[in-house]
């Protein structure tokens, strides 16, 4: 999308949908009173600098299956698909998306230099199931970091979330995407 305001109003409509779902939806991983004081989540503003599309360095089929740790100390597997390389501010660097071994969905757990300051301590995600992680054929993919987002149990330590595995902590700082998340006095 090149008009940078259609850009921006698309990013804006969507992270309205999602504080939406998050104050009003019962399946939504804030209690009933984080709900009732919600007020919506905080984010980095629009910037197309974090909107990178590329040839991945695809790894093989047959690559095994990677064991994640989560929150809660449960584990997940997920298969290495392939290797994204860019470059932020300067300097370049690289990301690993993953693979649901069973239903195939996309997945790119990360860790940067904002963590714990200006982002969730953990960690943030983008997958398939957003307009962040964006497959553009078998080795082209679009990454979009303006959605990034905080796992479920950013807001709730009853979610067991998947950890950024250590090849995607990145040195460099994506400020772009969800931001910590406040949570309001009830």
């Amino acid at each position: 999308m090149s008009d940078p305001n259609q850009y921006a109003a698309r990013l804006a409509h969507f992270r309205a949908e999602i504080d939406e779902m998050l104050g009003m939806h019962p399946q939504s991983p804030l209690d009933p009173l984080q709900q009732e004081v919600f007020e919506g989540l905080d984010y980095y503003d629009a910037d197309a600098s974090y909107r990178f599309t590329g040839e991945v360095e695809r790894f093989g089929d047959d690559e095994p299956l990677v064991e994640m740790q989560t929150s809660t100390g449960d584990t997940r597997y997920y298969r290495r698909w392939g290797r994204f390389t860019f470059e932020v501010d300067g300097e370049e660097t690289s990301v690993v998306i993953y693979q649901d071994p069973t239903y195939g969905d996309f997945f790119l757990p990360f860790k940067d230099a904002t963590n714990g300051a200006e982002t969730y301590g953990a960690g943030r995600y983008l997958d398939n199931h957003r307009p962040g992680l964006r497959p553009l054929g078998d080795n082209r993919i679009e990454i979009d970091f303006n959605y990034a987002y905080n796992p479920y149990c950013a807001y709730n330590e009853d979610y067991s979330c998947p950890l950024p595995p250590r090849e995607n902590w990145l040195k460099v700082p994506i400020r772009a995407g969800e931001k910590q998340f406040k949570q309001a006095d009830h």
